[in-house]
């Protein structure tokens, strides 16, 4: 009797529901990041270029770069071009002086909680409320710190010294240039200390304990163990604490413009940051430039990218052997 053919099983492919899956993700970034990205720079071609009503149909080429970038012959294009060059320098003035406060004590935290010879009771505790500010609206917590720093004498600080009889008339803190961009770093600072500081300890903790017996072992000190092995050990993990830092605090927006009750800036413009010139151009005044905007806006990217390139290209390792291409 022959044997009868079995039939091949027919496989089921379970892939497409993968794909299933992850197609709300992309669908969401397409609609709300990608599509605003590609728009925004539509729109800098376009729109008006200059002191004049919006047109958003008329195509001007690179002139809203070369106004921001290079000014021109007219005072609208030196205005904006002078503005723009202000903004980035208080940016990053802002940015580096948070940063560089919130690197050191966050590492310094990191190294103390993930230290398993300090026995500190409550630890889990810490990690908790130094966290929290990270979860809190920078509206609200620009509105807390107005009210603390206020010029008036109704604000914490001022109402204290007044009626302790320390001070004669109210201390102008937002109104000054240097006090009112130590208040936005401090603000930025406390409030992603604690999340760069858990980055940081999942880094340490990620090092085998082993390499701390050895180097225990052979008598190195404290302080030696730290630069020697730690630090760079954890560079991978800081240079990308350093990278995201980078995108957000070029992006400054909310702190700076919600310190000053969300009206115009101080007189002296020390907290208009290049993404409150970017809000301005299209909101504040009777001409809405849209053209300018998104052209602030993409000169931004650029940068940003330009920036995160180079900061990336020092966490490669220069002594690694290149790998070869296989010959076909």
């Amino acid at each position: 009797m022959a044997n009868a053919t079995t039939k091949p099983r027919k496989m089921i492919s379970y892939a497409k529901y993968g794909y299933i899956f992850i197609a709300p993700f992309f669908i969401i970034y397409a609609l709300f990041m990608f599509y605003p990205l590609l728009n925004t720079v539509r729109l800098s071609f376009f729109g008006n270029a200059g002191n004049e009503a919006a047109n958003l149909d008329t195509f001007v080429g690179l002139q809203n770069y070369q106004y921001i970038l290079f000014g021109g012959d007219s005072v609208f294009a030196q205005q904006n071009h002078e503005t723009f060059l202000t903004s980035f320098g208080n940016t990053l003035i802002l940015w580096v002086g948070n940063f560089v406060v919130q690197i050191i004590l966050s590492l310094l935290l990191a190294v103390w909680f993930s230290d398993v010879r300090i026995k500190t009771p409550g630890t889990g505790f810490f990690k908790v409320i130094m966290y929290l500010p990270n979860i809190i609206m920078a509206a609200s917590v620009a509105g807390i710190f107005l009210m603390i720093f206020n010029d008036s004498q109704y604000g914490a600080i001022n109402s204290i010294l007044l009626n302790a009889g320390l001070i004669q008339e109210p201390i102008l803190f937002v109104s000054d240039v240097w006090s009112s961009r130590i208040i936005v770093m401090l603000i930025q600072t406390w409030m992603w200390f604690g999340n760069t500081m858990l980055l940081l300890m999942s880094g340490i903790f990620g090092i085998d304990p082993s390499i701390y017996e050895a180097a225990a072992i052979d008598g190195s000190s404290g302080p030696n163990t730290f630069f020697r092995i730690t630090l760079p050990i954890l560079k991978p993990i800081f240079f990308y604490v350093v990278i995201t830092s980078l995108i957000g605090g070029l992006q400054m927006f909310d702190i700076p413009y919600m310190l000053h009750n969300g009206n115009a800036l101080n007189v002296n413009n020390s907290l208009r940051t290049v993404a409150v010139f970017v809000y301005e151009k299209f909101t504040i005044g009777g001409i809405k430039n849209y053209g300018l905007s998104a052209a602030a806006s993409v000169i931004l990217f650029i940068i940003t990218v330009v920036l995160g390139m180079l900061i990336n290209k020092f966490n490669t390792d220069s002594t690694a052997p290149k790998k070869k291409r296989k010959k076909g």
